[in-house]
């Protein structure tokens, strides 16, 4: 039975590379690629495929966020995040949007192979580099409570606050790093480092928490 595999990613060359490799494998089959987030739910739901390879950083919809819509409207994928960031941060939040795996792109093309095969086994894979930080990331997810404190609005630095307000007013990541001038990767460490803060993850609860902390009206 072939492993079905979508490729995600904004980079045609790292696109052609994947799946030049992944179609050299008996038991792994490329059904689709995808240029950024919102091609890719698209394509999950027209191809089903077993497992999504998502790069974290693209244009637009970014790679956690539709790693969460695909959750959503298709559990039976799953989806193994491309980054080039060593950051236990967004592994944190990648495990939060419900990926099932997180590779660095410098990887050896063994251990994607074997990255794609863990997922594919319903096992979670976590690059050797951040395993210490999948565990602190599942302890923290365990203590965190569902409501966060009025106190929880002075650990948010004020660059994270002015990130809040404008994910509150409906900016997207390419928005809100064109209004602060940063880039969008910067964005989303702030948006992670946000969410795991307040332990909020839904756009509705983080709306109404910047409301009642007067960051908008």
């Amino acid at each position: 039975m072939n492993i079905r595999i979508l490729i995600a990613d904004d980079h045609g060359v790292l696109r052609a590379g994947l799946r030049a490799l992944l179609n050299a494998e008996e038991e792994i089959e490329v059904v689709g690629e995808a240029a950024d987030g919102v091609e890719a739910v698209r394509l999950v739901e027209t191809l089903k495929p077993d497992i999504v390879l998502m790069d974290i950083s693209m244009p637009g919809m970014n790679g956690l966020e539709a790693t969460r819509l695909i959750r959503e409207r298709a559990p039976d994928t799953r989806v193994l995040i491309l980054s080039v960031h060593e950051d236990e941060t967004l592994l944190q939040e990648a495990i939060r949007a419900g990926a099932a795996g997180y590779i660095i792109k410098r990887a050896v093309e063994l251990e994607l192979l074997s990255a794609i095969r863990a997922v594919w086994r319903g096992d979670i894979y976590v690059h050797p580099s951040l395993t210490g930080a999948l565990l602190r990331g599942l302890n923290l997810g365990a203590s965190t409570s569902p409501h966060a404190t009025d106190s929880s609005i002075e650990r948010l630095t004020p660059r994270e606050k002015e990130v809040l307000r404008l994910i509150a007013l409906g900016y997207t990541n390419q928005q809100i790093a064109d209004e602060l001038h940063i880039s969008v990767r910067t964005v989303e460490t702030h948006r992670a480092n946000i969410t795991s803060k307040l332990g909020m993850r839904s756009r509705a609860r983080l709306v109404r928490y910047a409301r009642e902390h007067g960051l908008i009206d």
